[in-house]
């Protein structure tokens, strides 16, 4: 089977991984509640938000406030730039651990949407236990490797 390479056209899913799509959004309901009051905060100073199906999010692009990038909370995604084609370096280059080529930020947020689908509720405080947004989190490793690979989106 060959390689499946981010951003390629992918088949259209089976029921059945709908259906477990359909059960996590409802899972992680809680968390996608919080980015959806912080997305509509940030429409106030100019956020822009609208759905994706290739991120599986809602996204608030022009975000207002943080260092840069994006945050996901559930199926939303905030992001402080114009759109999540923008590559950018995974968190091991970043750490100086090995080279890496510059990663699509949509693929890496998108990994973290299937992880907050498979913990719901339990992901925020299961991440930040891992340590929180740095190269130890086992998540982050996982969501850089999704976003090289096209798969692999688990820690």
């Amino acid at each position: 089977m060959a390689r499946q390479v981010p951003g390629q056209f992918r088949p259209a899913p089976s029921w059945g991984v709908t259906a477990l799509q359909v059960l996590g959004a409802i899972w992680t309901s809680p968390n996608t509640l919080i980015g959806l009051l912080a997305g509509m905060a940030g429409m106030a100073a100019g956020a822009r938000g609208r759905w994706s199906g290739r991120e599986r999010a809602l996204v608030f692009r022009h975000w207002p406030w943080g260092p840069g990038g994006a945050i996901t909370l559930g199926m939303v995604i905030l992001h402080t730039g114009p759109d999540l084609d923008g590559l950018c370096l995974t968190y091991e280059h970043r750490a100086g651990r090995c080279e890496h080529p510059r990663v699509r930020l949509g693929d890496h947020e998108r990994a973290h949407v299937y992880q907050y689908m498979v913990l719901g509720p339990l992901f925020l405080p299961v991440y930040l236990a891992c340590g929180g947004v740095s190269v130890r989190n086992p998540f982050e490793r996982a969501a850089d490797r999704y976003a090289m690979q096209g798969r692999g989106w688990w820690p």
